[in-house]
């Protein structure tokens, strides 16, 4: 299993934090939100990794370098972070992601390890993470059958007959991960669409049969951290 973690995005709703510091390089209590990820992923066995930078991609390249000599970690650069959204970050991936099982992760999100363990627990080949809480109209909504099937996954679906949020942290199969990339190249390539969340894939993907099931990470912390007043509330949070 490899992981993949984006993070190109310049995280404007953070500045003045982010003027001269990538978002995954803000620290909550004594660590990054890059390092803790690493960590999770390495204590739960994962340790060969791919990093999309983008914006200040050096300052993370050096902070990885330094703190995880040991690792095997691939970077890509997407040169055109400032123009284009997390989709097209996973396009990028494709060399290292097509045709292999991996775990994408965002690098803007604080969660605990265990969420990792419970994907890979899952007998399911592809599943996603998702918590249940009050809905509003930015979260990344999820709809689903009765069967944890995700039937829906945008910020514009039904608040009203959402069951929760995806984290961010969604495990792939190697048969999914082939049908993704066909599909990325369809919506960028052809389509023009490098400017949308990479769910839109997800979504395009599930009348072809490809279908994640959820699992419900509720009982596990996780917080995306998108604003300052997100950051205020768990800078010193002590995990």
């Amino acid at each position: 299993m490899k992981a993949v973690i984006l993070a190109a995005g310049t995280a404007s709703r953070l500045r003045p934090l982010t003027e001269n510091t990538p978002k995954c390089l803000l620290k909550v209590n004594d660590k990054t939100l890059l390092e803790r990820t690493l960590d999770n992923f390495v204590a739960n066995g994962i340790t060969e990794f791919l990093i999309v930078t983008g914006y200040l991609q050096e300052m993370i390249k050096d902070f990885v370098m330094r703190n995880y000599p040991a690792l095997n970690i691939k970077f890509v650069y997407n040169k055109d972070f400032a123009t284009t959204n997390n989709i097209y970050s996973l396009y990028l991936a494709e060399e290292f992601a097509k045709g292999e099982d991996f775990i994408l992760s965002d690098s803007d999100i604080l969660f605990s390890e265990d969420i990792i363990s419970g994907l890979l627990a899952d007998k399911n080949p592809d599943v996603l993470a998702m918590n249940r809480h009050e809905l509003g109209e930015e979260e990344i909504k999820i709809i689903s059958d009765g069967d944890r099937n995700v039937l829906e996954i945008s910020k514009v679906c039904s608040i009203e007959k959402a069951i929760g949020e995806s984290v961010g942290l969604e495990k792939m199969s190697a048969s999914y991960s082939t049908a993704l990339y066909a599909e990325l190249h369809q919506m960028i390539d052809n389509e023009g669409l490098a400017n949308v969340f990479y769910e839109k894939a997800f979504e395009r993907l599930i009348p072809q049969g490809k279908v994640f099931k959820y699992l419900d990470t509720t009982d596990y912390f996780s917080m995306e951290i998108d604003t300052v007043e997100d950051y205020d509330k768990i800078k010193d949070l002590k995990i």
